[in-house]
């Protein structure tokens, strides 16, 4: 049994992941930590992280950017593994990141989903047959109307497994509205879709000569994530210290 403490539990990736861990024999959430605690959970919540006092395997993080910097603490204090799913973090935290990496394991990854990640192993292998070939490729991701970024970082993760197979010769064009040229064949066109409650969706285009080869993911909820996430607390448990990524999960199903 994986013990873990929900960093960020009462928000709604905290709430998705505890329903989940629920149902899953081989997970116990044994602590919870939030800005405040105003839920009812499964087990005691904590303020203040270094005030809890439960011992556990592993952190799993939800929160806010602004909430991390505790958290590498508290980590790099307890020797705690941690995989940290929260997004929109400063230069500066992953560079502190990396350095409790040195001293406990830490998984990052773009998108925590199991099928994305998944999807990118995929695309490397396919990117050598197609790009070779010669044929174009373009990245479209879909999101809900109140995501502010664009390109999603899925979308740019997506688009770097394929440029790392083509050896990073391509370059990335998110806009074409102000040039009036034919395509370049070492580009890959990355486009945004924001609009109503698009959870996530993403294909990639390899196209040819009188043939169009898509790969297509799409969540239909944040469970996918949630479920991620749980995987990888599984695997980083009892894991020595150093940088993971969901690769390293999927590497080892």
């Amino acid at each position: 049994m994986v013990k873990i403490i929900m960093h960020g539990c009462n928000g709604h990736m905290g709430q998705v992941i505890t329903g989940l861990a629920a149902k899953d024999e081989d997970i116990d959430i044994v602590a919870g930590i939030d800005i405040a605690d105003n839920r009812t959970n499964p087990y005691p919540v904590f303020t203040n992280i270094f005030d809890c006092y439960v011992d556990a395997d592993v952190i799993v993080d939800f929160a806010a950017a602004a909430a991390v910097d505790n958290l590498l603490d508290y980590c790099k204090a307890q020797n705690m593994p941690v995989v940290l799913c929260t997004t929109g973090l400063s230069e500066e935290q992953l560079a502190k990141m990396k350095e409790v990496s040195r001293q406990t394991a830490v998984l990052k990854s773009a998108n925590m989903s199991l099928g994305i990640n998944t999807l990118m192993k995929l695309l490397k292998d396919a990117a050598k047959v197609f790009g070779s070939a010669g044929y174009d490729i373009e990245v479209v991701e879909q999101h809900h109307n109140l995501k502010v970024d664009a390109p999603s970082g899925t979308a740019l993760a997506l688009a770097d497994s394929v440029n790392e197979a083509l050896g990073n010769s391509y370059e990335y064009v998110y806009d074409r509205s102000g040039r009036r040229e034919k395509r370049p064949k070492k580009e890959i066109g990355i486009s945004s879709v924001r609009g109503g409650t698009i959870v996530g969706i993403h294909d990639v285009i390899f196209a040819g000569t009188d043939e169009v080869i898509t790969f297509n993911h799409t969540a239909y909820s944040k469970s996918v994530f949630a479920k991620g996430a749980l995987e990888a607390a599984k695997f980083l448990a009892g894991k020595p210290a150093g940088m993971y990524d969901m690769a390293d999960v999927i590497a080892a199903k």
